[in-house]
């Protein structure tokens, strides 16, 4: 039995090689592909190429599907099963320190960039670089060979400044096809490198910048040498029967600039709803610069379109049928700050720090917010607790609405449905597995740091490597903010029934200084009216997402589905391109051409549309009736007071801890290059991992002195020296 189990374990392992080596050789050659693409070489090669695909049943789309739009789905599809393997493997030992370790700490820190390891340094380096090699070969091979506009009469400093506008579309058309990627959550291909969908935005939001900073010069300056040359009324209105689109471009650039504008900060944190809805304006862009830029270009960007379409499909059905809320806590002193609990199935695991989006359709059908996740899975069975912090907009209507229950006369609390999407978390826990960590957090950025404790004060250490010796240094405005370690006060105060070595450090910024203890305000601060929900309306527990190899199979299954549509319809609507080798050489050119033209592309652009539309429905027909029948096996879940009105007082922790390790200070704010400093000493560590949660300014301070502590300290070192490792958490309430 030991041999079989080596043996299996081997083979894992061989078999997780082979599809990491697959997946950087994919990845490689996908790259090599666009590298190639603006030289004069890969022009000859391809046009070539396409000319031979013509004649086949595949066609020239299909040969450009599958060398454009391929590499990034079957990435995806051979990432899944990879994810797949490794979620699966018990984290039973911790990880030599790898040699890259150093690249992902903070490299640099600015209250304008953020925090950027190397790694994210030379990652966005290469990316310009790549940028500007497209460009400079592109509009160097255009001068070379400048041709005039059969419809304008232009000079010749007008047809340079032309083509140079013309080259800053393809930079948009490079933006755009890494463009949906960052912010795919279920078939999120970012986790293979470890960045979780919640830092991923910050690169889709660089890349849309980007892509709206060409789109703009592309289409200024295109408007520009028509205002110059008189022939703007001309052509702004033009919808061609052949090649580029000039009104679906232009409807694509205001698009995208609305979406843009809406999307910057002042909107954003303001006028959420605002942000909200007209960013489903992309669907608008996206047809739109597909009738402009034609199929040839938008197969180079459609395999980002593919993978958001299906994992949004995936989303919409993982959220079906509705939940319900099973209670609500609501804390009495810091005002509108609630616990909720939820229904989960005993077979959903998550990780720490996991994320779900949430959407009550009483207070809006179509908004979706997300929320860390408090609680622990090796704990709670059957349910999962997220906090939600009540201050405008979405989260004061959901105060509102349970404090209107609370406050009826009714004998039975109504139900509350609600939609549930993921949890979405981190696949591997490789960043709890230090000697000891250090937790910082700021406000209600404990959150994540409270799934943490419970996860590891729920280990058990025969089977488990993670950190013993836990630090968690909580900032906070006024003390009463601490009600919200209740949820983690069993830990606090037994911790010698786990392998738990928990030291809390609270910092109140805004109080003088009192004889208060942490414990003593986690008693004091712990009032709550607790209220149960009916759950007439629904008793269907959250399963969470599909696992990934079913989630491969779907990818691969909606690929197949699209080219065989692709060619189908193409078969059908385009006779004239499916013509045989010897037919075509025996036509005279002249007519040759003429039967070409009598397609428009538009309605090669609208097959392509009408074949991913296809692919969609047939894997949502799979989807629903798979579901449909892990449901029917499925046991509903039950809440343990079901109808009635029950509110009670949760108060203060009858137990005490014999000795106060726990620290509070009033008045100031926390000396982090001292608590960094004496840190080491006071767990024994060497391999320290600090995890930082709260708001900005403390994270790019504690982020500045991991960098010095780490370079200072381990000039020369053998390992025995600490060596601080930064991670940064995001926190959602």
């Amino acid at each position: 039995m030991k041999y079989r189990s080596e043996i299996a374990a081997m083979a894992k392992a061989i078999l997780l090689a082979l599809l990491k080596v697959l997946m950087i050789i994919i990845f490689a050659g996908w790259i090599a592909l666009w590298l190639l693409k603006p030289t004069n070489l890969w022009t000859r090669k391809w046009k070539a190429a396409e000319d031979g695909a013509r004649h086949t049943v595949f066609g020239y789309y299909g040969l450009n599907f599958a060398v454009f739009t391929f590499p990034p789905i079957a990435l995806t599809i051979i990432g899944l099963v990879y994810l797949d393997l490794v979620t699966k493997e018990p984290p039973r030992s911790r990880p030599a320190r790898s040699a890259t370790v150093g690249f992902s700490n903070p490299v640099v820190v600015n209250s304008f960039v953020g925090i950027l390891s190397s790694l994210e340094i030379l990652a966005v380096f290469l990316f310009f670089l790549f940028l500007a090699w497209t460009y400079y070969a592109r509009i160097s091979n255009d001068f070379k060979k400048l041709m005039p506009v059969k419809s304008l009469k232009l000079d010749l400093w007008q047809i340079k400044y032309l083509r140079v506008a013309t080259r800053f579309g393809l930079l948009a058309e490079v933006c755009l096809a890494l463009l949906l990627l960052p912010v795919l959550r279920g078939l999120a291909i970012f986790q293979l490198i470890g960045i979780q969908f919640e830092a991923s935005v910050r690169y889709h939001i660089l890349l849309g910048t980007s892509m709206i900073f060409f789109s703009t010069i592309h289409g200024a300056s295109t408007l520009f040498i028509w205002g110059v040359s008189r022939h703007i009324q001309d052509e702004i209105w033009r919808w061609q029967k052949k090649g580029r689109i000039y009104l679906a471009g232009e409807i694509a650039l205001v698009t995208g600039l609305v979406i843009w504008i809406t999307s910057l900060p002042q909107i954003r944190r303001r006028r959420f709803e605002i942000f909200y809805y007209t960013h489903h304006l992309y669907i608008v862009f996206l047809i739109f610069f597909l009738f402009h830029a034609g199929d040839r270009h938008f197969y180079m960007v459609f395999s980002g379109v593919f993978l958001f379409g299906l994992d949004k499909l995936l989303r919409i059905l993982q959220s079906r049928p509705q939940s319900c809320i099973l209670s609500a806590r609501i804390y009495l002193i810091p005002s509108k700050a609630i616990e909720l609990t939820l229904p989960k199935d005993p077979g959903l695991k998550y990780t720490p720090t996991s994320v779900i989006y949430m959407k009550i359709p009483s207070i809006s059908k179509f908004q979706w917010h997300p929320f860390s996740i408090t609680s622990s899975s090796n704990i709670d069975d059957h349910t999962m607790s997220v906090v939600v912090k009540c201050n405008e907009g979405w989260t004061s209507s959901l105060y509102d609405m349970i404090q209107a229950e609370l406050d009826s006369d009714t004998g039975a609390m109504n139900c509350i449905p609600v939609s549930i999407e993921g949890p979405y978390g981190p696949s591997s826990l490789d960043f709890l597995r230090h000697d000891s960590l250090l937790l910082i957090a700021g406000g209600a950025g404990i959150t994540p740091f409270l799934s943490i404790i419970k996860e590891i004060a729920s280990i058990n250490s025969s089977r488990y490597r993670f950190a013993t010796q836990v630090q968690l240094i909580y900032v906070v405005k006024k003390s009463q903010d601490v009600c919200l370690l209740n949820s983690v006060s069993s830990q606090l105060l037994n911790q010698s029934s786990t392998q738990l070595s928990l030291t809390i450090k609270v910092y109140v910024t805004q109080e003088e200084s009192s004889n208060a203890t942490v414990i003593g305000l986690v008693n004091n601060f712990s009032l709550a009216r607790t209220v149960n929900f009916s759950t007439e309306c629904s008793n269907y527990a959250v399963h969470g997402l599909d696992s990934s190899i079913l989630m491969a199979a779907m990818v691969a299954l909606s690929s197949i589905k699209f080219l065989v549509s692709l060619i189908f319809f193409n078969r059908i609507f385009v006779p004239t391109e499916m013509k045989s080798p010897a037919s075509q050489k025996m036509a005279v050119p002249s007519e040759n051409k003429a039967s070409k033209e009598k397609t428009p592309s538009s309605v090669v652009d609208l097959l392509l549309l009408a074949s991913f539309i296809v692919a969609l429905a047939c894997n949502t027909f799979v989807a629903i009736i798979l579901r449909w029948k892990r449901l029917k096996k499925d046991i509903p879940a039950a809440s343990p007071k079901q109808g009635n009105k029950a509110t009670e007082l949760v108060g203060s922790v009858e137990a005490r801890s014999t000795v106060e390790e726990h620290e509070i200070h009033f008045g100031g704010r926390p000396d982090f290059q001292d608590i960094l400093s004496k840190f080491p000493n006071e767990t024994g560590g060497s391999d320290i991992g600090v995890l930082v949660c709260g708001p900005e300014s403390m994270k790019e301070s504690v982020a500045s002195l991991c960098q010095l502590k780490s370079q200072g300290l381990n000039i020369g070192a053998k390992g025995k020296k600490p060596y601080f490792i930064f991670h940064s958490l995001n926190f959602t309430l």
